[in-house]
């Protein structure tokens, strides 16, 4: 099973105050938008997700088809084969991507001690 780029989302109060932290780490602003309350940043193959107001909990983030530059890859699990997968195991997911579609999609679930994973599939 590929589940693509990983990254951290993390749930900040202060997306500012966050944002200029995480440069003291050597971290660079990717993508997002600082007016709509998300950046993701870098800092060599490490991902974070900073957002502001949009989730309670931090969440473990994996995108199919991404490499970690958010370049399409050639070859990738499809989203919905890798839920299709992980229901076949049994794994209890707390939403589903809709299985009748291609391309963007994603799903939710916990790990054992309750922490979001989400797989998002942006391609």
């Amino acid at each position: 099973m590929k589940l693509g780029a990983f990254s951290i989302s993390l749930s900040v109060r202060d997306i500012n105050a966050s944002k200029e932290f995480y440069e003291t780490l050597g971290f660079k602003v990717f993508a997002g938008d600082l007016e709509k309350n998300y950046l993701i940043m870098k800092n060599g193959q490490s991902l974070i997700g900073l957002f502001q107001g949009m989730f309670e909990n931090n969440i473990m983030t994996f995108n199919p088809g991404w490499d970690t530059e958010a370049n399409k890859l050639k070859s990738f699990d499809d989203v919905r084969e890798i839920q299709k997968e992980l229901k076949e195991k049994g794994v209890a997911l707390l939403n589903e991507a809709d299985e009748s579609t291609s391309g963007p999609g994603s799903f939710m679930l916990l790990d054992p001690d309750g922490n979001t994973i989400l797989i998002d599939q942006h391609v």
